[in-house]
């Protein structure tokens, strides 16, 4: 095979429906845009429009509490993850791990809010790692091939409005 035998499988690959090429083309004239109004226009902007009924969205109740502003943002890091780092020596098992020797050896793109360890493979170094957060079955499996978990509190709150000097 060479490269200029490289085809499409057959049918993978539809003409464009050309529109607005005239009437004979069966998609002439309003170019299947229907009518006139709001949608033959571009620019039309309808999601959720049900025609002057309340739509959907304002019909169901809001339910729970949203914390979006003040949620901490975790980047996770499972064990099969550590362990084929240090697998490949990008990551040293001495001395201890935190987010830092992460992103510097390439297992995290940048350690956001702080990093929060997950059970998910397999660790069989010994390693000490320094996290903000580690489920049940993380620090078990890291205790359990000789090491440690040192559970560091997550980055400092961002800044809210200053405490009242009421007194």
């Amino acid at each position: 095979m060479k490269l200029n035998e490289i085809r499409d499988n057959r049918g993978a690959h539809r003409r464009a429906k050309r529109v607005g090429r005239g009437i004979g083309s069966g998609k002439g004239k309003t170019a299947g845009r229907g009518g006139k109004g709001q949608t033959a226009r571009s620019g039309v902007a309808l999601n959720g429009f049900e025609g002057g009924q309340t739509p959907l969205h304002r019909r169901l109740p809001k339910r729970g509490f949203n914390n979006k502003i003040f949620r901490k943002d975790f980047a996770v890091v499972n064990l099969g993850r550590l362990q084929l780092a240090i697998d490949h020596g990008r990551l040293k098992p001495e001395g201890v791990i935190d987010a830092a020797a992460l992103t510097a050896c390439g297992v995290l793109r940048r350690a956001r809010d702080g990093v929060r360890l997950l059970a998910k493979g397999e660790l069989k170094a010994a390693i000490t790692i320094a996290v903000a957060g580690a489920s049940k079955a993380a620090i078990a499996a890291v205790e359990q091939a000789g090491g440690k978990v040192i559970l560091r509190p997550a980055r400092a709150p961002r800044e809210g409005p200053p405490p009242s000097a009421a007194g």
